[in-house]
């Protein structure tokens, strides 16, 4: 079969637990906790017999530090990639953390409306855009093999079910990626296949090569 058609595996990983410097909101990227270095090593375990040809990550420092650990653990590649992370958060910036801070935004988006973004920053069609780019250039890059791509949770949830073909674009609404959770995609000619959620296996067709 040509590799035309042979599919590529893409799971997609929240990075793991991380902390911040400051409880005001930024666009800066954090660091793992001691928890976090041991979920990444548990995502690399978990991945071990995958035979991954690569990582690929988001610039953000807790997605770097995540990847990095799995990579050192799998001896694969790391490339960092500015279109895998998080959404920006614009001019709310320095504003005291909130769990409601970003709710509306986001809520607007899981329920398909993808014209807004915080203020001052990207559309939820911007994030759409600059994701399915790297995701799609993972995809050409490694026809007939398994990459891994560490991202972020509110990219995931926007980006993903809007790729595959057999859920609805609002698939994550009530549904979340924990940190160091995947998310395994299947794509080749045909199209984009989501076979598992937070780890959690889908009833989606398979793609034999």
């Amino acid at each position: 079969m040509s590799d035309l058609f042979c599919p590529t595996t893409l799971i997609v990983a929240r990075h793991a637990e991380a902390e911040y410097e400051s409880d005001l909101v930024s666009d800066r990227g954090g660091s793992l906790t001691p928890r976090g270095r041991e979920q990444s090593k548990s995502l690399a375990e978990s991945l071990r017999n995958r035979r991954l040809a690569g990582v690929w990550c988001s610039d953000m420092a807790r997605a770097v530090q995540t990847a990095e650990i799995v990579a050192a653990a799998l001896d694969v590649p790391v490339r960092v990639r500015t279109g895998l992370r998080e959404f920006a958060v614009g001019e709310l910036a320095g504003q005291p953390y909130s769990d409601d801070l970003f709710r509306g935004v986001v809520s607007a988006w899981l329920f398909g409306d993808l014209s807004g973004g915080c203020p001052g920053a990207e559309t939820g069609f911007d994030i759409v855009r600059r994701m399915t780019v790297e995701l799609q250039s993972m995809a050409d890059q490694y026809r007939g093999e398994t990459v891994l791509a560490i991202s972020h949770a509110g990219s995931m949830r926007l980006v993903l079910p809007r790729l595959a073909c057999n859920v609805t674009d609002d698939f994550a609404r009530g549904r979340s990626v924990d940190n160091a959770g995947t998310c395994e995609l299947c794509v080749d000619a045909d199209g984009w296949v989501l076979r598992s959620w937070n780890a959690e296996p889908l009833d989606a067709p398979t793609c034999p090569c």
